[in-house]
């Protein structure tokens, strides 16, 4: 088995990481196209104070999660072929879990919207704690929990084609 040198290692994580920010930057997209257009449907200005409130937290950090998890494009067009991809993965890692806190309270304030909306506000609360329990069990916790697993394995061996084969 053939040991990745370090460019290896750091043109790989790259990869990786621009993986995860494609399948992040589709759906922070279609939340946030989603929450631009609700202002200008008919039922909007049946909307509560509270409804309006909870609908500006949402855009707003829909907004803020779609301009972190697009950054590293930019900062790899400013340090493009300037041989800094270490600098680049580190920053991309930041903005990528940034945006993901982002969408996160996005996600959950968009819940909340709707299901004060059409439901009792104690059940939308409710509903909505739900929603967040389960997003930070499969974004935070469960990862979390797992970091720890398997210490004495090599690094990124699961990464590795020919662990996977067997060969």
């Amino acid at each position: 088995m053939s040991k990745e040198t370090e460019r290896q290692r750091w043109q790989r994580n790259f990869a990786d990481l621009l993986q995860e920010l494609r399948v992040a930057q589709t759906g922070v997209q279609i939340l946030f196209a989603f929450l631009l257009t609700l202002p200008f449907s008919n039922g909007f200005t049946r909307t509560s104070d509270f409804q309006k409130d909870v609908y500006i937290v949402a855009l707003l950090s829909a907004a803020a999660a779609t301009a972190m998890i697009i950054s590293p494009v930019a900062f790899h067009r400013a340090l493009f072929r300037q041989g800094r991809k270490p600098e680049l993965v580190r920053f991309a890692h930041r903005m990528a879990s940034g945006g993901l806190a982002f969408m996160l309270v996005s996600m959950v304030s968009a819940v909340l919207l709707i299901t004060d909306f059409v439901l009792d506000r104690g059940i939308a609360f409710v509903l909505t704690a739900v929603t967040a329990v389960w997003f930070l069990t499969f974004w935070v916790f469960l990862p979390f929990a797992r970091r720890n697993w398997g210490e004495d394995d090599i690094d990124d061996d699961d990464d590795d084609p020919q662990t996977l084969t067997g060969d």
